[in-house]
């Protein structure tokens, strides 16, 4: 395997509705798309579309949901190793605005242990917090192994201060850094204190303020894609990781901020689309994105 990803699997079901009804309503969702959804299985999927596939660690039920997430997983030439799950797990999105609400139905009572995988030849691990046993085992033996591990820290889950021990590149949202009461620059500092080579906290729209491989704070803009064009950004940060991992698997001699460069521009490409499929991009699309978009000021 070229990589391996970890995470939970969802099926999301995006829509766009300006209101949702209550009581005995009906709406008619102006457009909707069903999609594989999921951090760590989004970028999973961002990476093997951009021309790298990995292999992914996911939950998996007997259910239809779950043989539909198959055929999409084998669509992209990706490798599922499942882990056992009673139902599978949905998400219902509703972008508006910019910002989006999510109700998530989660099975996350895994029935069987931690697969054992081989994973000689492998040169990226990326992990978003879930299926903590698994994450927590093979970033000890990445780690060990030499082979690059990379974090989407969404927020702190159960074993996240443990974890942080054995990751090289972590990538958090502000909601971490609200959970632990430290503005974006602090929570990097707090990060290499732990290990973490490279670490950032992504801002939206307002960027990414992020420690480079000197362990220098930097601010990254966001692209400035035009609000009349900006549909759906549920999973954007999900392939920003995805992008960043694609480019370090690409040309790993290459500094963080190039690998970064691509991401954001990944980034912004997807958000003009509705649900997390349709925004994946090519590689064409990337550099199309880095083209037409300008930094926000």
């Amino acid at each position: 395997m070229d990589a391996l990803f970890i995470g939970q699997t969802y099926i999301d079901i995006t829509f766009l509705i300006d209101r949702i009804p209550t009581g005995d309503e009906k709406a008619v969702a102006r457009d909707y798309a069903v999609s594989f959804g999921g951090n760590a299985v989004s970028a999973a999927f961002c990476c093997a579309k951009l021309g790298i596939v990995p292999d992914l660690m996911a939950s998996l039920a007997d259910d239809w949901l779950a043989r539909m997430f198959l055929d999409m997983a084998a669509k992209y030439g990706i490798s599922v190793h499942g882990r056992k799950v009673k139902e599978s797990s949905l998400s219902f999105v509703m972008p508006h605005q910019g910002m989006r609400a999510i109700i998530r139905c989660r099975d996350d009572h895994y029935l069987h242990p931690v697969p054992p995988l081989d994973i000689s030849g492998c040169r990226a691990l990326h992990l978003d917090g879930h299926q903590a046993d698994a994450a927590i085992l093979y970033a000890k033996q990445c780690r060990q192994a030499g082979i690059l591990t990379s974090l989407d820290g969404g927020g702190l889950r159960s074993n996240t201060q443990e974890l942080l021990e054995f990751i090289d590149v972590a990538i958090c949202s502000q909601r971490m850094c609200e959970q632990l009461g430290m503005n974006p620059a602090a929570l990097c500092q707090f990060l290499r204190a732990k290990g973490v080579k490279i670490a950032g906290v992504t801002l939206g729209d307002h960027g990414m303020v992020w420690s480079d491989e000197h362990g220098n704070v930097r601010h990254m803009p966001s692209l400035a894609v035009p609000k009349d064009e900006v549909i759906d950004t549920n999973g954007a940060g999900d392939i920003f990781h995805g992008a960043y991992v694609y480019s370090y698997l690409s040309a790993p001699e290459k500094p963080w901020e190039q690998h970064f460069r691509f991401a954001r521009a990944a980034s912004a490409h997807s958000v003009r689309y509705l649900g997390i499929e349709h925004s994946l991009p090519t590689r064409g699309e990337v550099f199309a994105a880095e083209q037409e978009f300008k930094e926000a000021a």
